[in-house]
């Protein structure tokens, strides 16, 4: 994770700090973090992912519900606030008893790694991903390449990996039944550009 770290704060300086400065922060236990920008093709990963997403369950006149990485997530029991490269929520939107802008009912979260949040993605973000209960998909989309891992929750709280890689190949989200062409996900992306 990267970011300038503040410590001691209660969830109500947290969103108070928030609020009068327009910034993005993390919250975990007391210390925020300042989200820091992303790269271009982080940018339009992003984007395409929420886009392409929000096209095909629109088509199927779906209950599904997608958000950008504008809305924080809370972890249930948690005193944290994260926020996704994307979530989806299925009906309507539970909030976080502290800040009603703060969901706690995403079932697919998708965060775009990068060199410097790759390991925060992988490990300690994604175990407190797995306290939320509705939690069923979990993805990590690659910047780099076009590869993509995808975390199913099975049942016995047991996560099941795929890895799917290849513009011509697709991404399947299995929560809502939908493919998505990575070609279309990484739409716009040089890769021999580096990051």
């Amino acid at each position: 994770m990267q970011a300038t770290k503040l410590s001691n704060i209660s969830i109500e300086e947290y969103i108070a700090i928030e609020r009068e400065n327009d910034t993005r922060y993390e919250y975990h236990n007391g210390e925020i973090f300042v989200m820091a920008g992303g790269t271009i093709s982080h940018t339009d990963i992003s984007g395409n992912v929420f886009h392409e997403t929000t096209t095909k369950l629109r088509a199927k006149n779906s209950p599904y519900r997608p958000f950008n990485n504008d809305l924080k997530i809370q972890i249930q029991g948690e005193r944290r606030f994260v926020y996704p490269d994307m979530s989806v929520i299925c009906g309507e939107p539970e909030t976080s008893e502290y800040y009603k802008d703060a969901l706690i009912n995403p079932i697919v979260i998708v965060e775009v790694l990068s060199d410097s949040t790759a390991n925060y993605d992988r490990g300690e973000k994604f175990f407190l991903y797995r306290k939320i209960e509705t939690l069923q998909e979990y993805i990590l989309i690659e910047q780099d390449a076009p590869v993509i891992e995808v975390y199913t929750h099975n049942k016995g709280n047991l996560w099941r990996i795929n890895r799917v890689s290849g513009v011509e190949n697709s991404l399947t989200l299995q929560s809502f039944e939908i493919e998505i062409p990575l070609k279309d996900i990484y739409r716009s992306v040089d890769f021999s550009v580096s990051q």
